[in-house]
């Protein structure tokens, strides 16, 4: 026969889903930052190709 299981406590569930929240926050401030850096010029740790009309430009 199959047994309902024992109910997560409520400090375990908020444990849990501010864990993920802070997880993604991380990420997004991550990402920002990376976009941030990227369109300023300044960045060293993201390769993608340019165009070769901005480097006639400069």
């Amino acid at each position: 026969m199959a047994v309902p299981k024992k109910k997560t406590s409520k400090s375990k569930r908020n444990s849990r889903k501010a864990h993920w929240k802070r997880k993604a926050a991380l990420e997004a401030q991550k990402a920002l930052s990376l976009g941030k850096s990227v369109l300023s010029g300044r960045s060293n740790s993201f390769v993608y190709p340019q165009d070769e009309d901005e480097d006639e430009d400069e």
